[in-house]
């Protein structure tokens, strides 16, 4: 491996991308092109200069599977394979804060000082706060199909865009 300063001593810096000289070990932006096979990668692009829209939050890792032609092929971590351009950017190594879910806070007051508020349950509200509300006691939900407070149909509607723009990279799709 070269020092940096070395490569730019090099009058034909230009012609190749710094990754061909640098060890991926740390953690930096580059395109798919030059990362070898099973590298560990996060905030991915999905459209050239968009801004990183994949595995962003902490925890997240996707693995480079295959490059071909101008595309590479990427394992998410709920299984799903995308197909993205190789000029698409991407950050090398593992998001960070892997254990934020396994804490416990211990105590209600401790989440309050987070500023995370207590949620009240649909069913113990009034019929006007929401759908789930009213009835005698501990009465069920009132309607026939679970809602959300606005009114639209929940637990097992699809809430996603028939025609999404990214319906065309998704190779496999995740197993429920």
């Amino acid at each position: 491996m070269k020092d940096i300063s070395q490569m730019k001593e090099r009058e034909d810096l230009g012609s190749y991308t710094v990754w061909e000289e640098v060890l991926i070990d740390r953690k930096e932006e580059s395109t798919s092109t030059n990362m070898p096979l099973g590298t560990p990668i996060h905030n991915i692009e999905m459209i050239l200069r968009k801004g990183g829209q994949l595995a962003n939050p902490a925890g997240a890792v996707v693995k480079v599977i295959a490059k071909e032609g101008k595309s590479a092929t990427l394992k998410l971590c709920s299984r799903e394979v995308y197909l993205l351009s190789k000029n698409c950017l991407a950050t090398i190594k593992q998001v960070g804060n892997v254990g934020v879910n396994q804490n416990s806070l211990g105590r209600a007051k401790s989440k309050y000082w987070l500023d995370k508020r207590p949620v009240v349950r649909g069913v113990v509200m009034n019929i006007v706060d929401h759908p789930y509300g009213g009835g005698e006691k501990r009465a069920p939900i009132g309607r026939k199909k679970p809602a959300i407070p606005w009114g639209y149909p929940a637990l097992g509607r699809r809430s996603r865009k028939r025609n999404k723009y990214s319906d065309d990279l998704i190779l496999r799709r995740r197993s429920k």
